[in-house]
Parts: structure tokens; C-alpha cells; sequence
């Protein structure tokens, strides 16, 4: 089937079998909580429409595939982020919390974020946020092919953090919990001789086991800073 928005004459709204009327907003709705519980294997039509009372079939009224609307969930969730973020001032301090805001809203789903985070949804939300993040670049003084250059770089390092963070997150317990003890453990057991570097930062090392989405934050503002000062 063929991918890209659905027309809007085909979006008849139909009551489904327990009378709710069906809607783009209500299917997006059911597969954030499905992917949620479930992960990424919930977003099958027939999951979403056992889950709506409808007919699986119905769903094609809204979106072409799973994907259309797997672009569509990925848009909320970037609406989600940037609700009613209208940057004034100081553009680094609009980029941090732009960070923050992203970083945010991509750990509160994390069983979707991994699928979600790398993708372009060409929907309303995602074209304001673009807005936004090129409008806080040019603030800092940048020309138009350095502030989409540098955007791109600031938005991929934040959803990177954000995706893997989340992957993190999505793990069960005793896995999660099995990645974070290896730096107090399995990293401290090893010989000197055959690891001298990690030998002399050994008791540095559980520092691994801790986001790094806050440092390179860090260090990529204050790239950005000296790039604009030095333009």
C-alpha cells in the first residue's frame, strides 16, 4: 500500500462496535498506550483494531499502513515536547531546553522511542520544531547553510541520547540491571597489566553506568558558542 497522508474524504468518521466515533486522534491515541505496554509489535492493525473495537480494515481510512501511522505517533510525541515552547532571548538557553523538552518527551515512551526518534514524519509538529531549533540558530548569528548544518547536528546528538536512553529504559529489570552492575564489577576485575588505562580510572569507571546526555549537552552548546563567536 502506498505510503503518505491519507485524504481527507477518506476520513469518514464512524462509530466503531462499542459507539465510539473513530478518529486519527483516538488511533493515535491507542497505539501510544498499545506500544507502550506491548513495544513496537503492538502497532499491527489488527492489534489496533481488536484494541478500538473496530474493524482492522478501518484503520486504512486514516492511514495508509503502519508506518503512515507510526510517523504519526512520532509527531504527537514531538508535539507533546514542544507544547507551548516559544523560545524568547538568549539561544543557547532556547537550545538547552529545546534538549531538555526532546530528551523528555522520548523517555516518557521509551518502548517507541528507538522507532520513533531516527524517523522524518513531515507532519505539522515536527515542521514547527524544525522552525523553531533553524530560528535559534540564525539568533546565534549563524548563516543559512551553518544553521541548518549545526541544527542537524544538535537535534541528531539529542534524539541519539534520547533513543538510546529510552532502549535503556525499555529493558527488563534484570538486564537493565545486569549492564549497570558490569562497571561496579566485571570492570573492576580486570588485570592491570592487560588494562593499564582502565586500571587507572577503575574507580571512575561506575560513572559509565550513568546517562551522558547531559555532557555532551554540554559540550556540543559550548561548541556551538565558539563556532558563533568565532563567525
Amino acid at each position: 500500500m502506498a505510503t503518505g497522508r491519507v485524504p481527507v474524504e477518506r476520513r469518514r468518521r464512524r462509530p466503531t462496535k462499542t459507539g465510539t466515533v473513530l478518529t486519527e486522534e483516538l488511533i493515535v491515541d491507542c497505539a501510544l498506550r498499545l506500544a507502550g505496554e506491548h513495544g513496537a509489535e503492538a502497532l499491527s492493525v489488527r492489534r489496533l483494531g481488536a484494541a478500538l473495537g473496530c474493524d482492522p480494515s478501518a484503520l486504512y481510512r486514516y492511514f495508509h499502513d503502519t508506518d503512515d501511522l507510526l510517523l504519526a505517533v512520532a509527531d504527537r510525541i514531538i508535539g507533546e515536547t514542544m507544547h507551548d515552547f516559544a523560545p524568547e532571548g538568549d539561544w543557547l538557553s532556547g537550545l538547552r531546553e529545546m534538549a531538555h523538552r526532546v530528551y523528555s518527551g522520548y523517555s516518557r515512551h521509551p518502548r517507541i522511542a528507538a522507532m520513533a526518534a531516527y524517523r522524518v514524519t513531515r507532519r505539522a509538529h515536527e515542521f514547527r520544531a524544525v522552525e523553531i531549533g533553524i530560528g535559534l540558530m540564525r539568533r546565534g548569528g549563524f548563516g543559512k547553510e551553518a544553521a541548518v548544518r549545526h541544527y542537524a547536528a544538535f537535534i541528531d546528538t539529542v534524539l541519539g541520547h534520547a533513543a538510546l536512553d529510552a532502549a535503556h529504559l525499555a529493558l527488563a529489570p534484570e538486564r537493565r540491571g545486569g549492564d549497570t552492575r558490569a562497571w561496579t564489577e566485571a570492570y573492576q576485575d580486570l588485570p592491570d597489566a592487560a588494562y593499564p588505562q582502565l586500571a587507572e580510572v577503575r574507580h571512575e569507571l561506575p560513572l559509565m553506568a550513568h546517562s551522558s546526555f547531559e555532557n555532551a549537552l554540554d559540550l556540543l552548546l559550548s561548541a556551538l558558542e565558539s563556532q558563533a563567536r568565532a563567525g
